[in-house]
């Protein structure tokens, strides 16, 4: 019997048809949650998380680059510049973490020939760059000249993030002039970036004088410009660029404030040709407007050049720099303490008088004076001496007599109203306290003994003063009796000129010393200067200006030398010397300007520190005569009457 094909009736074709069924419904239920699973990831991906995605995707395109802004001009008074910028090139890496900046950092080494110190400021700033940010550009060579930029950009294609930047740099016009007042810049420190929100730590930063003390105004704040780039690193188009980048694509630097100081250039460099004229090994000048308290010229040698010391000292001459038994990196004008030797003796002769002292009371210097045992030699064998020829001849013995009558705290007392003892304030390179001791500050060290008095009374022993304190204490001397603030900064200006602060000058205290005990004072100094037999007329007299003076001649304490200290043969350098003092003023009834000399270890006082005055003072004069001269005068009469007839012009009585 014979089946018909493709029946259904079987028991196999019934059952096959629902198991297909029912296997397509599962398939089209997998695609259907297949479907909704990709959908929920793309909007998972596009709505919750695509705008991070994006922003992650722009970031490895888009990248920022500091734009470098203009440090702040340090001017002297008549605006010239003593601290300015110059174009320099510059070089950057990106530290990263990959290979690739190590590949960059070996060519750029063998490509440059860099030396030893090159190669350790090169790997540190590196390693600084990795821990703070690897993926923005390192200063890692500063201030590099024209070829070696040229080399570098040259090479760009086979140096990795490496980059070529032409930005401003610190440049001090005047060398070493003004040197410690003016100060010089350094690589921050990992604290200081952090401090000040710097973007790296190779950037410079003011490091002494007034580069670091006004370091807010100069600094200026950094621009930021974002740019996009394709894989290879090349720059987009702007127009590419600008669907990339949301917000400001540039935001300007800002330029730092100019210092417009008080000090005179002119001034500042005659004070500073006088000491190299004189070819002593360390010294200070400073030079102040008593009516004001302004500092006009302020000088500290030996001194450095803030060119070298702004990123291009190598740790040979550093060395060579710390070793220098001179001590060229301390300020001598304002930190350095030493004993005054006889320019202090106005401290004891005011504090004499204002306590009933009659000027005309003698005593007779046999060249000796003995007490408790002990003699004191002094400078001479003067005979019998009131105030003023004590003045004069700088006789030791009338001021030791006058400390046995006043007393150790009668001196400390005329002298802190002085401004001895305590900072002046100017806030600048440490400004030194220095010591006026007391008969509580030997108690508590030692026994007090009353030659502490005496060696008080002439400037030595334990009192120790900085060359500003004394500057200071001589314009008060000069003015009448108003102790300034010393002042060095006039005003803070905006880089398009426009003032932003003009400061006055302060004062520190009005002295409760009569005019009368001044003008005895003022009589002994005239006659330093101005007559036969004076500490310093005996080395040279200035008959084109009125110049009222006080030498003085600080003995120090022998001293041993230090071990390691440097054995270099320095000329006329001698650290056993005594230090040599003037300190004066010009002018009379309208004093212009006191000036201070200290010679480190130079001898007499009149014999080294009053020349240099003396040579400073006439180059102030011939400057003051040519100023005050009507235009085409050749022939410059002397300011005042010379020799004998300024001598007796002076000694005539007060009316």
């Amino acid at each position: 019997m014979l089946l018909k094909s493709g029946s259904g009736s079987g028991p196999s074709g019934g059952a096959a048809l629902p198991e297909l069924h029912r296997r397509l419904r599962w398939v089209a239920l997998a695609g259907i949650g297949a479907f909704f699973l990709l959908a929920g990831r793309l909007w998972q991906l596009q709505v919750m998380n695509g705008e991070g995605y994006f922003e992650r995707t722009v970031s490895n395109v888009v990248k920022e680059r500091y734009l470098s802004s203009v440090r702040g001009k340090i001017l002297d008074r008549t605006g010239v510049p003593i601290a300015d910028n110059r174009p320099a090139f510059n070089i950057y890496l990106t530290p990263g973490k990959a290979d690739q900046p190590q590949v960059a950092r070996d060519e750029i080494v063998r490509l440059l020939g860099l030396s030893g110190d090159e190669i350790e400021q090169v790997d540190q700033r590196l390693a600084i760059g990795r821990k703070r940010d690897p993926k923005k550009p390192m200063l890692v060579l500063e201030d590099q000249g024209r070829d070696r930029a040229a080399l570098v950009e040259q090479a760009l294609a086979r140096l990795p993030g490496v980059e070529v930047h032409h930005e401003p740099y610190r440049f001090y016009p005047q060398g070493d002039i003004a040197a410690h007042l003016v100060g010089y810049m350094t690589q921050m420190t990992a604290d200081e970036a952090d401090r000040m929100l710097a973007n790296d730590t190779s950037e410079l930063v003011g490091r002494y004088g007034l580069e670091a003390a006004w370091e807010n105004y100069l600094r200026g704040k950094k621009g930021i410009e974002r740019f996009a780039v394709d894989a290879r690193g090349q720059r987009l188009d702007e127009k590419t660029a600008a669907t990339l980048i949301e917000g400001e694509r540039v935001t300007g630097a800002v330029p730092g404030a100019n210092l417009v100081l008080t000090i005179d250039l002119e001034l500042q460099k005659l004070a500073e040709k006088a000491i190299k004229d004189s070819r002593v090994p360390a010294a200070a000048v400073i030079m102040v407007e008593p009516k004001t308290g302004k500092v006009r010229a302020l000088v500290s040698r030996p001194s450095f050049d803030p060119n070298v010391m702004t990123g291009h000292l190598t740790r040979q001459e550093y060395e060579m720099l710390r070793k220098d038994p001179r001590k060229p990196f301390v300020d001598k004008a304002l930190r350095a303490t030493y004993a005054p030797g006889s320019v202090f003796k106005f401290v004891a002769a005011l504090a004499a008088l204002e306590d009933g002292l009659s000027a005309d009371e003698t005593h007779l210097c046999q060249g000796y004076y003995e007490l408790s045992g002990t003699t004191f030699k002094c400078n001479g064998t003067h005979g019998k001496q009131d105030l003023i020829g004590a003045i004069q001849h700088s006789c030791n013995i009338y001021f030791w007599k006058l400390a046995e009558s006043i007393g150790l705290d009668r001196i400390a007392e005329v002298a802190r109203l002085y401004g001895f003892g305590a900072p002046t304030n100017l806030g600048l390179n440490g400004d030194g306290s220095g010591r006026i001791p007391t008969k509580a500050w030997y108690e508590q060290r030692t026994k007090y003994k009353v030659g502490y008095a005496t060696n008080a009374a002439t400037g030595q022993g334990d009192v120790e003063v900085t060359v500003l304190q004394m500057a200071m204490a001589y314009a008060a001397l000069a003015n009448g009796g108003t102790l300034y603030v010393p002042q060095v900064v006039e005003r803070v200006e905006a880089s398009n000129g426009q003032t932003i602060n003009t400061y006055q000058p302060t004062v520190a205290r009005q002295l409760p010393i009569t005019a009368d005990s001044l003008d005895i004072w003022h009589k002994g100094m005239w006659k330093v200067t101005n007559q036969a037999g004076g500490t310093a007329f005996d080395h040279g007299f200035l008959s084109t200006i009125r110049v009222f003076g006080k030498t003085g001649t600080a003995e120090i304490r022998t001293r041993a030398q230090k071990k390691g200290e440097d054995e270099r043969d320095i000329e006329n350098w001698n650290p056993r010397r005594s230090h040599a003092w003037f300190a004066g003023w010009v002018g009379d009834h309208d004093p212009e300007i006191a000036i201070v000399v200290f010679v480190e270890h130079g001898g007499s006082g009149g014999r080294v520190a009053w020349p240099i005055a003396k040579q400073i003072l006439e180059g102030y004069a011939a400057k003051r005569t040519s100023v005050a001269a009507p235009a085409g005068d050749s022939v410059k009469q002397p300011l005042l009457p010379s020799g004998k007839a300024a001598i007796k012009a002076m000694e005539k009585p007060a009316p």
